[in-house]
C-alpha cells in the first residue's frame, strides 16, 4: 500500500498537468460566433487587474474610435474592445430581425464565455449603456464587479427631453432650420445637415467633428447608418426606431453592483440628468469630464482614464 499511494498521486498530478496544458489559449484578437454571424474583439494589455469590457455606442458605431483613450487603462488590466453585430469589423447581416435588444444582450454572455471572463468590469458608452443596463436587469449576471455608464442612453424620452433643451440653446437661425426640415421629415437636405453638424460639434465631440480616423480605425468599415436608422432614427434628437419607447430608469435601483456614471460637461447625456440617475441608483458615483462632449474619451482621454482608474482601484481594493 505504501508504494501504491505515490503512484496514484503521480498519475493524478500528471492528469492535472495535461488538463491544464491543454487548456486553449485565448487569442488577443479574433472572432466569436453569435446569433446571426461573428463579432470581432481585441484585447489590449495584460495587467493583473480584473478585465474591463468596453461596449461601444451607436447603435451602429464601432469600438476603434474608443481605443486610443480607453487603452490608457491597459497598463493595469486587460481592456477588451468588441464590435457589436453589424458594426465595425464584425459581420453585417442585412436581416433587421437580428437587430433587437435581447440579441445584443446575449452577445455579452457569448463573448464572456469565449474569452473566459468569469470576473470583469463592464463599460457601456451611449447606446452601449442601453444594452448594458438591459443585461444587468434581465440577466442578473454573476461575476460583474462594477459597471460604468459612459454618457449613457438609459431612457429615450429622457434623451429626447435633453436634446430639446440643448437644441433650444442653439442660435435661432439653426433652430429654425432644424425645425423646418424635421417638420417635413427631410433629413438629407444640405441646410439641415449643416445645422445638425453645428449641434454635433457642440455636443458630440468638441475636439474632433467630424471624427478624424485614428490608426486603430484604418481599414475598419464605417458607421452603419442602416442599424442606426432602424433602431434609433435619423438624428441624435429624433427617435423613430425600435428604441423610441426604451426606458430602464425605473430599474436603476435594482442594480446592486457599484456604478460609475461618466459624462461630459457639454454632453448630450446632460450632467443634470446623470445626477438624477445617480439618485435612482443604490451605489453610484458621478464624474463630469470638463471641456468634453459626448465622446469624452476622444475629447479628454486622460481625464476619463483617471476617473475610471480611481473608481476601479477603489472597487478592487
Amino acid at each position: 500500500m505504501k508504494t501504491i499511494k505515490p503512484i496514484i498521486l503521480l498519475i493524478c498530478t500528471s492528469f492535472l498537468f495535461i488538463n491544464l496544458s491543454c487548456k486553449p489559449e485565448i487569442e488577443k484578437e479574433g472572432f466569436v460566433n453569435v446569433e446571426g454571424g461573428k463579432i470581432w474583439y481585441k484585447i489590449v494589455g495584460n495587467g493583473e487587474g480584473i478585465p474591463l469590457l468596453v461596449m461601444h455606442g451607436g447603435p451602429g458605431s464601432r469600438s476603434c474610435s474608443m481605443m486610443p483613450g480607453l487603452s490608457l487603462l491597459s497598463n493595469e488590466r486587460p481592456v477588451i474592445f468588441y464590435d457589436q453585430l453589424g458594426s465595425g469589423n464584425s459581420d453585417r447581416p442585412k436581416d433587421t430581425a437580428l437587430y433587437k435588444i435581447d440579441r445584443f444582450v446575449n452577445e455579452i454572455d457569448l463573448l464572456r464565455s469565449a474569452l473566459d471572463l468569469k470576473e470583469l468590469h463592464i463599460l457601456g458608452h451611449s447606446c452601449g449603456g442601453t444594452f448594458l443596463i438591459e443585461y444587468m436587469v434581465t440577466k442578473r449576471p454573476k461575476g460583474v464587479k462594477s459597471i460604468i455608464f459612459s454618457s449613457p442612453m438609459l431612457s429615450t424620452p429622457v434623451w429626447i427631453d435633453d436634446a430639446n433643451i440643448l437644441l433650444s440653446q442653439l442660435p435661432v437661425t439653426l433652430q429654425d432650420t432644424i425645425s423646418k426640415y424635421e417638420n417635413i421629415k427631410n433629413y438629407t437636405a444640405p441646410e439641415y445637415l449643416k445645422a445638425t453638424d453645428s449641434f454635433y460639434a457642440r455636443h458630440l465631440s468638441r475636439k474632433s467633428w467630424p471624427y478624424q480616423n485614428t490608426v486603430d480605425c484604418e481599414n475598419v468599415p464605417g458607421f452603419n447608418n442602416d442599424i442606426y436608422n432602424y433602431m434609433w432614427g435619423p438624428t441624435e434628437f429624433t427617435a423613430t426606431g425600435t428604441l423610441k419607447d426604451f426606458d430602464r430608469t425605473p430599474d436603476l435601483g435594482s442594480i446592486t453592483e457599484p456604478i460609475l456614471f461618466i459624462t461630459g460637461e457639454y454632453d448630450e447625456a446632460r450632467p443634470e440628468t446623470i445626477f438624477k440617475f445617480q439618485k435612482l441608483s443604490k451605489n453610484a458615483d458621478v464624474e463630469i469630464i470638463k471641456d468634453a462632449a459626448h465622446m469624452t474619451m476622444i475629447d479628454q482621454p486622460e481625464q476619463v482614464a483617471k476617473a475610471i482608474r480611481k473608481f476601479l482601484k477603489r472597487i478592487e481594493n
